[in-house]
């Protein structure tokens, strides 16, 4: 019976028909479904007129589901945008037709009987307070069609073989991106090819610092001032620019494609919340690489609840003295300066007491890297997302400039720093698709290569099913997420959409790489395979910029606010 099933499934046809139709007709039912489910978590969540953050916390779960649910459903709108756009332009081919099918019939699916929000956590649709009769929306003919046919294992088995047919493409299915993009897109993959990849894996193995020469040919392509405006410097590209070149250079190696995200931040830091004077002074130094920058804001006992920093930051004659203790600091010995939360107003302890600092230091050596008086800094050893080196660094009467306290103003930190979070988690979310790509990558070609029983691995349809859904997946990522940067280049609040997209991105990022790893079997637990590498380097896409749980509980505050 399994054989004749299986025979009759592979003779039904792969696409569905009216693809288009069916996929329209099915994002309505969900965002109605998303709409219900806010509408009843805020209504159990009021008090006195007000989101109760007690209530959100007591009912976390729900809440965080909720998060889960709304990133599907804005997930599958961003699906249909695109497919739409691409069958317009004539650019909807086959690929791309599995693609957009497979992801609608996996994530209706996953709506329906239960979203992973981690390997160990399914969210079900009644553990949000949704009622069976709430849930009927999902009956929907079209609804029913695409999750009994949509991810079949006869369009999983078609898209890999038209994906090694169309070996030579740097993407699984058009982007979506306009031609002046994708031209971006290649230049970087070409430097990925030829000076990033041949020695990312040794890099990683021996935990060596990326070359300072890759870092000043990334500053002559222009990386560090992608889009930053050009009377600063930069090349005033947009944000979309910087989430390919993101992408594609942490397909390489993500140390590399992360070395544009503390100049991301503090030219962000700086271009929103800094006076005139310091924009002239550091933003072309910036955009240029001839000044790099770390990040200074953790701390050992905070995490992300940065409104209880406890460095601090006094006031002298000339200046400040900074005092307290900072951890996870990426990137820190070989830096000229710090973006550094402090506390300046003793008085408080909450965020409203923070102020932010240009804190001007002296690049360490492999002998001495912290030389500057008044700090210390010890090395973190890490699993993965080597390159650049973490470190736990204490302050000691560490003197700053006045004329360094960003914007000039005190107690305007933790706003200036909020500003930035868009940009950041947007380019998080690029740096797991490049992830996610460098494990379908690797994954696909020992698949290809590996031959077990008389065949290749990519032949057996376990296989081949896990990497149609890494490439599926992929899409879907990179769709939230070009989504998220397009609204930031129309200047509007995007931070939902950008945490949604980090969001998802980390999951597929981890899923990526650990479907990957096994699909190398044996072979993917040793160090030698790069596949190692990229699992440890997916691992952290989870954590940092927002830990997915902090990340699901700012979405539901937006959500229900």
């Amino acid at each position: 019976m399994a054989h004749d099933g299986q025979e009759l499934a592979m003779t039904q046809p792969v696409i569905l028909a009216d693809l288009l139709q069916l996929t329209a007709t099915a994002v309505p039912p969900v965002e109605a479904l998303v709409q219900t489910a806010t509408d009843k978590l805020r209504a159990e969540m009021l008090v006195d007129g007000r989101i109760s953050g007690a209530k959100v916390e007591a009912n976390q779960t729900a809440a965080h589901g909720l998060s889960w649910l709304a990133t599907y459903g804005q997930a599958l709108r961003q699906m249909q945008n695109w497919a739409e756009r691409m069958q317009a332009e004539g650019k909807f081919g086959e690929v791309e037709q599995l693609i957009h099918q497979i992801a609608f019939g996996e994530y209706l699916w996953q709506i329906y009987g239960g979203i992973p929000m981690s390997q160990g956590e399914i969210i079900r649709l009644q553990d949000i307070g949704l009622s069976q009769d709430e849930q009927r929306g999902l009956m929907e003919p079209a609804i029913m069609t695409l999750c009994n046919q949509g991810n079949s294992q006869a369009a999983r088995t078609r898209l890999v073989e038209l994906m090694q047919e169309q070996s030579a493409n740097i993407t699984v299915g058009t982007s979506g991106l306009d031609d002046e993009l994708e031209m971006i897109r290649e230049q970087f993959r070409r430097y990925a090819v030829e000076k990033v990849i041949p020695h990312a894996h040794e890099w990683h193995l021996k935990d060596q610092l990326i070359p300072i020469e890759i870092i000043q040919e990334l500053a002559e392509m222009g990386v560090f001032g992608l889009t930053l405006p050009e009377e600063y410097g930069g090349f005033g590209l947009s944000k979309a620019s910087m989430v390919v070149v993101t992408e594609e250079l942490s397909r390489g190696y993500i140390g590399v494609g992360s070395l544009g995200t503390r100049p991301e931040i503090a030219s962000e830091l700086i271009l929103c919340g800094g006076t005139e004077e310091q924009k002239q002074k550091w933003l072309p130094l910036l955009a240029s690489g001839e000044v790099l920058p770390t990040a200074v804001f953790t701390e050992p006992n905070t995490g992300s609840d940065l409104g209880s920093l406890r460095t601090r930051a006094v006031k002298t004659d000339d200046g400040y003295e900074i005092t307290g203790n900072k951890t996870w600091i990426t990137h820190a010995a070989r830096t000229q300066i710090m973006t550094l939360l402090a506390r300046t107003d003793s008085s408080t302890d909450n965020h409203k007491g923070l102020s932010m600092f240009i804190a001007e230091k002296t690049p360490g050596t492999d002998e001495n890297p912290f030389p500057s008086e008044g700090m210390t800094g010890t090395e973190i050893e890490v699993l993965g997302y080597r390159g650049m080196k973490e470190y736990e660094l204490s302050f000691d009467g560490f003197k700053v400039k006045e004329e360094n306290l960003l914007g000039g103003e005190e107690n305007n930190g933790f706003k200036q720093l909020m500003q930035t979070f868009e940009s950041a988690r947007i380019q998080t979310a690029a740096r797991a698709v490049g992830v996610a790509q460098a494990a379908l990558d690797v994954s696909m070609q020992y698949a290809i290569d590996r031959k077990q029983f008389g065949k290749s691995l990519i032949d057996f349809p376990r296989v081949s099913g896990k990497l149609a859904m890494m490439a599926v997946e992929i899409m879907v990522t990179r769709q939230l997420t070009y989504f998220s940067a397009a609204q930031k280049d129309r200047d509007k609040r995007c931070d939902l959409e950008a945490g949604m997209a980090k969001l998802l991105g980390a999951r597929v990022a981890w899923s990526a790489a650990d479907n990957g790893l096994q699909i190398h079997g044996g072979n993917g637990f040793a160090l030698e395979y790069e596949i190692s590498r990229i699992l440890c380097d997916a691992r952290i896409l989870n954590i940092f910029e927002g830990a997915a749980e902090i990340q699901a509980q700012v979405i539901a505050r937006r959500l229900l606010g």
